[in-house]
């Protein structure tokens, strides 16, 4: 127990940013090898989630006392809130369309 506790209390600046980079590459790969449009949003959402690690992580751990990292954090929370709703309201935009939510589907917009 105290072994955990002490794991705990000595992770570091480094594995924050190996954690959001690890989940930021996951994203990345959801974002570029997925044909579904909502695995796509998924990944967009999981990259947007390792960037509030980054900013939390280098808050905590640099020598700034204000909360500027937090305060970015729930500025991109509510970015991908809003990326969120704008992006389903697309997806249901283009099921009623094409009855399919697959991104080779759609080329309505194709010259």
């Amino acid at each position: 127990m105290s072994s955990i506790i002490h794991f705990l209390f000595n992770i570091g600046l480094p594995h924050f940013l190996i954690l959001s980079g690890t989940l930021f590459f996951i994203g990345l790969f959801s974002v570029l090898a997925k044909r579904n449009l909502i695995a796509i949003l998924m990944g967009m959402e999981i990259m947007l989630s390792s960037v509030n690690i980054n900013l939390v992580a280098f808050n905590r751990y640099t020598t700034a006392p204000a909360l500027h990292g937090h305060v970015f954090a729930l500025f991109v929370i509510a970015l991908a809130a809003a990326e969120v709703s704008v992006g389903l309201a697309l997806i249901i935009s283009v099921y009623r369309q094409h009855k399919s939510v697959e991104a080779d589907d759609i080329d309505s917009m194709k010259w």
